[in-house]
C-alpha cells in the first residue's frame, strides 16, 4: 500500500504543472519619470485609463517615479561629480525607479518598454546643458541593461517656453528635440502652451505669464499628448 501511494504521489507531481512553470504574462511597460512637471501629472486622471483602453487592462503596466526640482544626474549613475554636487545623489533616483519597476513587473514578461521623460529645468538653471545628452542616453542604456531588453521607446516632454532666451534652457530644448527625432523609437511633445492655462497645477497662485508649472488642465493635455505618442511608437498592442 505504501508503495502504491508513493507511485500515485509521484505521478501527480509529474503531471501537475507547478505555478513557477507558468508562462509569464507579457505586458507593455511604460515608465513616467522626471522632475516637477512629471511629479505634478496624475496618471490616474487621463494617462493610465487611456493606455489601458488602448492595450487592454492587464496588458500594460504604468510606473511613475518623479521628484520635484531634481537634475538629471540623480538618474544617471555614471555622472562625473564636480564642484558642489553630492556624490550620494548620483543615480539615486534611478535606483528608486528601477526598484519600483522590477516590483511592478514581477511575474511578467515585457513586450515593449517606453520611457516618458519630463525633466531638464534644474540642469538649465545649473548651467549643465553640455552634459544633458550624454546623461539621457546613459539612462536609456541603464534601463536596457537592468530590464534585459535590446530596445526602449522614449518620449520627451520638451521644456516649455518659461525660460526662453536663457542659453542653457534653449540648448536643452534643442537637445530634447534632437533626441526626440532620432529615430523610429523616439518622440517629443510640445509643452509651450501648457503653462498658459488658468493657474498653476498645484493651485497655489494664478497664472502670471509663462509659468514654470502647468494648470491641471495643462497636465491633462500633456497626458493626452503622451498617450498619442505611445500609440504611434508601440504599434503591436496585442
Amino acid at each position: 500500500m505504501k508503495i502504491l501511494n508513493a507511485l500515485i504521489v509521484g505521478l501527480l507531481f509529474f503531471v501537475a504543472p507547478s505555478a513557477s512553470a507558468e508562462k509569464p504574462h507579457p505586458v507593455h511597460l511604460i515608465l513616467l519619470s522626471g522632475q516637477s512637471n512629471m511629479a505634478h501629472m496624475d496618471p490616474s486622471r487621463v494617462f493610465t485609463p487611456e493606455v489601458e483602453k488602448y492595450f487592454g487592462v492587464g496588458n500594460v503596466v504604468v510606473v511613475k517615479s518623479a521628484q520635484r526640482g531634481q537634475p538629471i544626474r540623480r538618474w544617471y549613475k555614471k555622472w562625473k561629480v564636480t564642484g558642489h554636487q553630492n556624490p550620494n545623489q548620483i543615480g539615486d533616483l534611478y535606483q528608486r525607479l528601477i526598484t519600483e519597476t522590477k516590483a511592478a513587473i514581477r511575474g511578467k514578461s515585457l513586450k515593449s518598454v517606453t520611457l516618458i521623460w519630463m525633466q531638464g529645468e534644474s540642469d538649465a538653471k545649473e548651467h549643465l546643458s553640455d552634459h544633458y545628452e550624454e546623461a539621457f542616453l546613459g539612462i536609456l542604456e541603464q534601463l536596457k541593461s537592468d530590464l534585459g531588453v535590446k530596445e526602449i521607446n522614449y518620449i520627451i516632454g520638451r521644456l516649455s517656453d518659461h525660460g526662453l532666451g536663457q542659453q542653457d534652457w534653449d540648448k536643452i530644448r534643442e537637445i530634447q528635440v534632437k533626441l526626440g527625432e532620432a529615430g523610429p523609437h523616439s518622440a517629443w511633445v510640445n509643452t509651450d502652451d501648457l503653462n498658459d492655462v488658468n493657474k498653476r497645477g498645484d493651485g497655489t497662485r494664478p497664472k502670471a505669464g509663462n509659468n514654470l508649472h502647468y494648470s491641471q488642465e495643462g497636465y491633462d493635455l500633456l497626458a493626452k499628448r503622451y498617450v498619442e505618442k505611445v500609440k504611434a511608437l508601440v504599434k503591436d498592442k496585442e
